[in-house]
């Protein structure tokens, strides 16, 4: 579906000059000063930025199996509100996506949802249980068309399946996303290994959990020759290892969430299990050096790892609750306040790290395209001085677990458009 025709006149594209966008027909018709606006839809947008729709590589949608924290359509009007136009759903559902009937079922459940378009990712292993490979050539050729395979919520940590699985995905150009976690070095395992987790009396989750999977994947990933991408990447070893790889030419990626370039280990001192999240909040030399890679290109994305849960699931002891946090929603701000208010990053760089780079990786057609005439008119509108406290009881999501309760964060999306039709208008979902 799309809307006739809408002029969204003098938002600043990429941050830069002010110019006038005419959408028509789900498609940027016109770029230009003065553009007349005829009988289309005016959306008045000076100050504002007008970037690329948002893609984000690492989405829990939670459906099929958990609709009491997520659904597709309670998930997709929230990618929406954060400026969303592709998600990529994550496999660990109930049943787990590790056939074709379960990624079908998930894509076309997106596509009624209308909101966002909805690319499920294929389980590497049956089950998730490591033992034994999945369907990945029968995800692939199904309707929803799997390239990103994840095991995410747990690690792929037998050498062998992880070999295999790279070789596979190889006949189709596919990818594997990687949840970076030696299991032995992590059971029982609560928060970041170091000063806060001894003086709490917390089991510690070391970086090197993360680090040995990381440098074992890029040398299984350029013995074969695929590709490898890294979920969620957290500490500076890690980036040190994805810049090693890089600079040997192989085919690496890593994304980075925004809780992880914001938020550190000392939050865990108040026991408040909204910070307990996988991998665990790091160090403040870690987020600084997690900056610094996501400005350098060294890490190649920001990938959301929203992660809804219901209320009973968190608001209980540290022990006993979940991890993850819910990021859809907040996601722009964390970027704006810590990249580009920062001097990190222009708006040119969130546009290639939150749209151009997450679909070339998940080579998502239609999404992550320049501004250009001719081009899917999947857009999002974001006023950079705006600024409010995070208030959980106006998200979209159906789940409320957010680190940001009462912090102010900058920006706010006020427009998404999805190939030319508004998904969201003034704040507001459509």
């Amino acid at each position: 579906m799309t809307e006739a025709k809408t002029l969204i006149r003098g938002a600043r594209v990429l941050g830069g000059e002010e110019r006038d966008v005419l959408v028509e027909n789900g498609v940027i018709a016109a770029v230009g000063t003065a553009l007349d606006a005829g009988d289309a839809r005016v959306v008045e947008a000076a100050g504002q930025i007008l970037l690329p729709g948002l893609v984000d590589l690492h989405t829990h949608l939670r459906e099929p199996g958990r609709e009491d924290s997520e659904t597709v359509l309670t998930g997709t009007r929230a990618a929406a509100a954060g400026g969303f136009t592709a998600v990529h759903a994550m496999a660990n559902t109930f049943p787990v996506a590790d056939t074709a009937g379960v990624v079908e079922q998930v894509w076309r459940l997106g596509r009624e949802s209308g909101y966002c378009d909805v690319q499920p990712v294929g389980a590497v292993t049956v089950g998730l249980e490591g033992t034994k490979l999945a369907e990945l050539g029968a995800m692939h050729d199904s309707a929803a068309g799997v390239r990103v395979f994840s095991d995410d919520g747990k690690c792929v940590d037998d050498a062998v399946i992880m070999r295999r699985a790279l070789e596979y995905v190889k006949a189709f150009d596919g990818v594997i996303a990687q949840h970076a976690q030696e299991p032995r070095l992590t059971e029982g395992a609560q928060m970041n290994e170091g000063t806060v987790s001894a003086e709490l009396g917390l089991t510690g989750w070391p970086a090197v959990a993360e680090e040995s999977i990381i440098a074992r994947d890029v040398l299984l990933a350029a013995h074969v020759g695929s590709r490898i991408h890294i979920c969620h990447l957290s500490t500076a070893g890690s980036v040190e290892i994805v810049r090693w790889a890089k600079a040997k030419g192989w085919d690496v990626t890593a994304e980075v969430t925004p809780h992880h370039l914001l938020l550190t280990d000392e939050l865990v001192r108040s026991y408040d299990p909204v910070y307990k999240v996988n991998p665990p909040l790091r160090t403040e030399e870690d987020v600084l050096a997690l900056r610094q890679a996501l400005a350098d290109g060294t890490i190649d994305c920001v990938a959301t790892d929203h992660a809804p849960h219901p209320q009973e699931d968190k608001d209980c002891e540290w022990g006993a609750a979940a991890m993850g946090m819910v990021g859809l929603e907040t996601a722009l701000s964390v970027v704006q306040h810590t990249m580009v208010d920062t001097g990190l990053l222009d708006w040119a760089g969130v546009a290639d790290r939150m749209s151009h780079r997450p679909a070339a990786i998940g080579r998502l057609e239609g999404h992550g395209r320049p501004l250009e005439v001719g081009e899917p008119a999947n857009l999002t509108l974001v006023d950079p001085a705006h600024r409010q406290p995070v208030d959980p009881a106006g998200f979209a999501s159906r789940s409320r677990n957010t680190p940001y309760r009462g912090r102010e964060l900058p920006g706010r999306v006020t427009h998404t458009f999805l190939r030319g039709r508004a998904t969201l208008v003034d704040g507001e979902l459509a």
